[in-house]
C-alpha cells in the first residue's frame, strides 16, 4: 500500500524517499549484536543507531566523508567559536595525524587556544552550571583573573602571559631582518625551535595545531587581530598619544595579512584541486568558514576563471544558528549556491546541532573506531 502511493509521485520525488532508515542502515538486529560483529564498534553502534533527524544527517555526512577521501578526495574542516578551548583536537588533531584532513581554517581565537591547552592544559577549570551565575558572580570571577568561555575557564597567566614572550622575540627577529611571516608561521617557530614545551597533565597528541605542524598542514587565520595574541601584537605596533613609555613598538608590517592568506588560498585550491575534488567541513559559522568558501567564487568571477574552477565537492556544517535573517553561520547550503560558493551537484548537509556532540561522531566513522 505504502510503496503504491509512492509510486504516484514525481519521479524527482520519489528519489528523495527510502524504506530504510538513515544512510541505507537496516533496522535487523540488537545494537550488542550489531557491535560485536564490527571491527569498528563506535562505528557500527553509530550505523545501528543514527538514524532519524540530526542524527541520520550525522552518519549520512560521515558516510559521505568517509567515501570522499576513499576515493582521493581532501577535506578542508574550518573551527568556530571555542572549540579548541573545548578539546576539538582530541578528534581534529587524530584525522590529521590519518591524512583526513588537508586544510585547516580556524578563528585566530581558536589556533591559539589549541597552543594554550598544550602548555597549560592541567590549569584549566569548568563551571558546568554557568548559565545560573549572576552578574555579581561574573565579575568575582574578573576581579580573580578567571576568564570564562562558557563552561571553561582559559588560564590566562598560564597560557598567554607564558607564550607572550617567545612570540614578542619572534616578531623582533623578523622586524631585525626585514622578512614577514604569517601569524600561524610564528607560531609554528614555538614548536620548531621548542620555545614551549607540553604541560605536565597535557598529552601533546591532542594538540591539532602541534599535528598540523607535524604534519605540515597548511593552517589559515582570517581576522587574526581578533584574537588575544591579535590584541597584543596590535599594543605592540602602536605608537599613538596613549602608548605607555616603552621601547618595545613593532611594524604591523611584518605580519602578513588576511588578504594575503585569501590570495595564498587561490593558489592552493586550483593546485590541489587539479588532482582531487575538495570537500568543506564547518564546525561552526563565522570568519573562519565563510572566509574559505568564498575563495571559488572569487576565482570564478573576480579574477575571471569561470568554468576553469572546479566546484566545491561537498559542503557539510555542523551549527546551532538558524537560517534566518540574513545570518551568515545560518545560510542553507541552497543559499550558497546563488552566490557560486556551492554547483547543484556538491554534495551539502546542514546539521543543526552541537559541534561538540555531532563532530565526534563524524571523527569516529571516519577513523573507523
Amino acid at each position: 500500500m505504502q510503496k503504491s502511493k509512492i509510486s504516484k509521485l514525481s519521479k524527482g520525488l520519489q528519489k528523495l524517499i527510502s524504506f530504510e532508515s538513515g544512510a541505507g542502515i537496516t533496522a535487523s538486529g540488537t545494537v550488542s549484536d550489531y557491535t560485536k560483529k564490527s571491527s569498528s564498534p563506535v562505528s557500527a553502534f553509530a550505523k545501528r543507531t543514527l538514524n532519524h533527524c540530526n542524527g541520520g544527517a550525522t552518519l549520512q555526512a560521515a558516510l559521505w566523508l568517509k567515501d570522499h577521501l576513499k576515493r582521493g578526495g581532501k577535506l578542508v574542516v574550518t573551527i568556530s567559536g571555542a572549540l579548541s578551548s573545548f578539546q576539538v583536537g582530541v578528534m581534529l588533531a587524530e584525522l590529521i595525524r590519518k591524512d583526513k584532513v588537508h586544510l585547516v581554517s580556524a578563528t585566530a581565537a581558536n589556533h591559539e587556544e589549541s597552543y594554550y591547552r598544550y602548555v597549560a592544559h592541567s590549569h584549566y577549570a569548568y563551571i558546568p552550571r554557568y548559565t545560573e551565575l549572576t552578574p555579581e558572580q561574573e565579575a568575582e570571577l574578573r576581579n580573580a583573573g578567571l576568564r570564562r568561555i562558557t563552561d571553561t575557564f582559559l588560564p590566562e597567566d598560564e597560557s598567554v602571559r607564558i607564550m607572550e614572550p617567545h612570540l614578542l622575540k619572534c616578531w623582533q627577529a623578523s622586524q631585525k631582518s626585514g622578512k614577514r611571516y604569517f601569524p600561524h608561521e610564528y607560531f609554528r617557530r614555538l614548536f620548531a625551535d621548542a620555545r614551549i614545551k607540553p604541560d605536565k597533565g597535557a598529552n601533546p597528541d591532542d594538540c591539532w595545531a602541534y599535528a598540523a605542524y607535524q604534519k605540515n598542514i597548511p593552517i589559515v587565520i582570517p581576522g587574526f587581530e581578533d584574537s588575544t595574541m591579535g590584541n597584543i601584537f596590535a599594543s605592540y605596533t602602536y605608537g599613538g598619544k596613549y602608548r605607555p613609555d616603552t621601547n618595545v613598538v613593532l611594524d604591523q608590517n611584518i605580519m602578513k595579512t588576511g588578504l594575503e592568506y585569501f590570495t595564498w588560498l587561490y593558489d592552493w585550491y586550483m593546485e590541489t584541486a587539479k588532482k582531487s575534488p575538495i570537500a568543506f567541513l564547518q564546525l561552526g559559522g563565522g570568519i573562519a568558514a565563510d572566509f574559505p568558501i568564498c575563495v571559488v567564487p572569487s576565482m570564478k568571477h573576480d579574477l575571471g576563471l569561470h568554468n576553469k574552477v572546479r566546484d566545491w565537492a561537498g559542503f557539510i556544517e555542523i551549527g546551532s544558528s538558524p537560517m534566518s535573517y540574513g545570518s551568515y553561520s545560518g545560510a542553507g547550503g541552497k543559499e550558497k549556491i546563488t552566490w557560486d560558493k556551492l554547483s547543484t551537484t556538491s554534495y551539502y548537509q546542514i546539521i543543526q546541532s552541537d559541534a561538540t556532540v555531532v563532530f565526534p561522531w563524524i571523527a569516529a566513522v571516519l577513523l573507523e573506531l
